[in-house]
């Protein structure tokens, strides 16, 4: 007679401590995004040498950055449906081997037009890998520390950034660009063998889609210990044949277009100010090297915003951190408007932006993740990382469109306290949709909100 416990898988998760096995998916996660990061930012220290060797003008260089954008945007649309159909694993390791091969591919490039094909296909690995990395670190944390651990993982985008900078800068003298691209396509390479051999497939995704009780059987006793028995799990959620549909299917159709929207605003706002705000604080007659300055507690407030608002979201939930972050955000940029005569102040406004609203971005996914249901959570995470995609061209573009109309400074600033006003509400609307799924009791519900304040 089976005398085996039905228990959540969830439920079975937060019985435990934090494993040793958990903690190992954690890192290589971290080092997914890490090298996206990486990524992202040696493009940006390498493109002078790209113009200078084939004598370009920097205008022309505009569609290489394009290129890895739409790129992003491609893979996300493209691999978070396939993530949910066969598993988070195989996409993840897939990902950061196809853009490990284009950008060294890209090392062979002899003209601007084959290098832009290879970036695009660069952000096509990296738009599948990073929405995979937050889908798989959500499913195997404790619910009362979900969103501090995402964040926390998606903490090595920033760690990967200022490596990118750091070797961009001190390996091109000596290896030019080529090398560099050589170097941003080794590591994922690499990366993607440990993924292969040491990454696990998610307990949820085995568990709901009824694959591989040995594989399950595995990492139960990884996290519960050797001589742990095989529950009987379930994951209180009915098996999904169009993760796509199923994002516009009930209250999740709202939820999706809620999420969509403060993804879309708070991605325009961070890639407008990172890409122009030297530009605009020079204009005001601030040197470079201080506007540099300034501009670097942008990303300074973003990680430490990153950390302490995950903590927030645990403890008072997600959509209420969020939407008073979001609010405060739009207060700093005020606050930033008036600044740019006095240092100090500008700093602390800077920094305060990034802490509101490039971490509650990194916030934003963990959100993103906890609201849908496993049958198409990786859908979910990546198409509104997609969307959002579409905010950061906006906000790429329309810095130079603003400049352009010779507006002060002041009110280009006081222009982005409206998408930040408007991811401020987005998300207060999202808190009210969960609480009535919720109390719908569904489920779906139970499995993948828990409480209205998640």
């Amino acid at each position: 007679m089976d005398h085996r416990s039905h228990i959540d898988v969830q439920q079975f998760i937060d019985s435990h401590p934090f494993s040793r096995f958990q903690k190992t998916i954690l890192l290589l996660c971290f080092l997914v995004v890490l090298v996206d990061g990486f990524d992202t930012a040696s493009i940006g220290f390498i493109a002078p040498a790209i113009r200078d060797e084939w004598h370009l003008s920097s205008a022309a260089l505009a569609p290489l950055f394009g290129a890895g954008l739409f790129g992003l945007m491609s893979g996300a649309l493209l691999f978070g449906p396939l993530a949910d159909k066969v598993g988070r694993k195989p996409v993840l390791v897939l990902s950061v081997l196809f853009f490990g091969l284009a950008s060294a591919a890209s090392m062979f490039s002899p003209n601007l037009l084959t290098l832009i094909a290879l970036r695009f296909l660069t952000g096509v690995g990296l738009g599948g890998a990073m929405p995979s990395a937050i889908t798989l670190t959500s499913e195997y944390c404790p619910q009362p520390r979900r969103a501090r651990l995402v964040t926390l993982m998606f903490c090595g985008f920033t760690v990967g950034s200022a490596l990118g900078g750091l070797v961009s800068v001190q390996l091109l003298p000596h290896v030019g660009w080529r090398g560099v691209l050589l170097v941003g396509g080794a590591m994922p390479l690499l990366l993607a063998l440990g993924l292969k051999v040491l990454l696990a497939e998610s307990l949820r995704f085995l568990v709901l889609s009824d694959r591989k009780p040995a594989a399950v059987q595995a990492i139960v006793a990884r996290i519960a210990g050797a001589g742990a028995g095989m529950p009987d799990f379930i994951v209180g959620e009915a098996k999904i044949k169009s993760p796509v549909r199923e994002l516009f299917r009930g209250r999740l159709a709202a939820g999706t277009l809620l999420i969509w929207a403060s993804f879309f605003m708070s991605l325009l706002i961070v890639y407008l100010l990172s890409s122009w705000l030297p530009i605009l604080l020079n204009s005001t007659g601030i040197s470079l090297s201080r506007a540099s300055l300034v501009t670097a507690m942008f990303q300074v407030g973003g990680t430490v915003g990153a950390i302490l608002l995950g903590r927030l979201m645990d403890r008072f939930g997600a959509t209420r951190t969020l939407s008073l972050s979001y609010l405060a955000g739009a207060a700093f940029i005020g606050l930033c408007s008036v600044s740019t005569g006095q240092f100090a102040a500008l700093m602390l406004a800077v920094f305060g932006i990034g802490f509101c609203i490039s971490g509650g971005q990194v916030g934003a996914n963990a959100m993103a993740a906890a609201f849908y249901p496993t049958g198409n959570r990786a859908t979910g995470v990546s198409w509104s990382n997609a969307v959002g995609r579409c905010g950061s061209v906006l906000g790429s573009l329309s810095g130079g469109w603003l400049l352009a109309m010779h507006l002060p400074i002041a009110h280009i600033l006081l222009l982005l306290t409206f998408p930040s006003l408007i991811a401020a509400l987005a998300i207060a609307v999202l808190g009210r949709v969960k609480a009535h799924i919720v109390a719908q009791g569904t489920p779906e519900a139970v499995a993948t909100l828990g409480t209205p304040a998640n």
